[in-house]
């Protein structure tokens, strides 16, 4: 309660935004006094976290919507992943989709309000072929919608991060997922410095670039702050902040570690250490944050609408009123209807006996 009070009254326990404004970078016992319930109130965190997001993003509001372009048959090993070789969840398999079902969707995510569509391509990596059809959609899909693009298909080879730049890719998704030390711990048939080499091929290929984290993996809290450094290091344009889903079937499916305090305590510390990039709350947001989804506004000024690749989320409808009622402006293209109250509130139909 003492945090709340400092945040209405504009005191402040922290000086940690005050660090970033100055280009300085914290330490680990920063970080680890920001991740530790004992050391600091999580309102006080918040309150300092949003002066930041808000120098860099104002207040408003950046909504992603997914599209599974390719699901199943991938050849890896990644014990998070439903559509892994290991895995046994119960998915549809589908190879990539026919360009016009990719384009009804960008359709629906313009005409739902969303910042970015992004594409999603399973497997260890695209062959030549489908980088040229997805380079084709992606033309398509700038020459017809005012909206941003993502696409995420794995390991690059040479040559193709240049080809999907030519057709105007706007982003490329390709997350880290954890720290350096802990990635054999979740994955074998590739390594992190793969996925590192595919960035940096985005990177010089002029592409912006979009890598996050898995978090309750059973990392520790160095791993998540080594994951903020290695992110900061990186400087991606977008962190998307994932809270491990427990799938039926994958390998890692038991979330550790993680409550609503926690994971808002984690976006705030990937906000202090990458202050300029966007930082998305993404797949197990409702599941994690729950009550506190509204209060990580104030930290993150991204999130993904209408479910994930493999499990539901809120509809667009519900996430945007959240997002308006919290006092946020919702960043899209087009004016958005959002839900109306009735005029009346109907009471219970019952008989109401009070006892005097």
């Amino acid at each position: 309660m003492t945090g709340l009070i400092y945040a209405f009254l504009g005191y402040n326990t922290l000086m940690y935004s005050s660090k970033i404004f100055s280009d300085e970078v914290l330490s680990d016992s920063d970080c680890r006094n920001i991740l530790d319930p004992n050391q600091f109130e999580l309102m006080d965190l918040v309150y300092d976290a949003y002066k930041i997001r808000k120098k860099h993003f104002g207040n408003k509001v950046r909504v992603h919507i997914l599209d599974n372009v390719q699901n199943g048959l991938c050849p890896e090993d990644c014990g998070y992943c439903g559509q892994a070789k290991t895995s046994d969840s119960d998915i549809v398999s589908y190879g990539i989709k026919e360009e016009e079902k990719i384009l009804e969707g960008a359709q629906k995510a313009y005409e739902s309000g969303a910042h970015r569509y992004c594409m999603v391509m399973s497997g260890r990596g695209p062959s030549d072929r489908n980088i040229e059809r997805m380079s084709s959609t992606i033309k398509e899909i700038k020459d017809k919608f005012n909206i941003k693009t993502c696409l995420s298909v794995g390991l690059l080879k040479e040559g193709q991060a240049s080809k999907l730049k030519a057709a105007g890719l706007d982003r490329l998704n390709h997350n880290l997922n954890t720290s350096q030390e802990f990635y054999p711990e979740i994955c074998s048939s590739h390594t992190w410095e793969d996925r590192q080499n595919t960035l940096q091929s985005a990177r010089q290929a002029g592409i912006e670039l979009c890598s996050g984290f898995i978090v309750g993996m059973g990392e520790d809290n160095n791993d998540r702050i080594a994951m903020a450094k290695q992110c900061a290091a990186l400087e991606p344009e977008s962190i998307p902040i994932n809270f491990l889903l427990p799938i039926k079937g994958n390998r890692i499916n038991k979330p550790q570690q993680l409550t609503p305090d926690t994971c808002v305590r984690l976006l705030c510390l990937f906000r202090y250490m990458n202050p300029k990039s966007e930082i998305r709350m993404a797949a197990g947001r409702e599941y994690h944050l729950r009550s506190l989804q509204a209060m990580s506004l104030y930290v993150a000024n991204s999130l993904f609408a209408e479910g994930y690749l493999l499990s539901k989320g809120d509809t667009s409808s519900k996430t945007l009123q959240m997002i308006v009622d919290n006092g946020f402006e919702i960043e899209s293209d087009i004016e958005l209807p959002l839900v109306q109250h009735s005029e009346s509130f109907a009471p219970l139909k019952k008989d109401i006996h009070v006892n005097h």
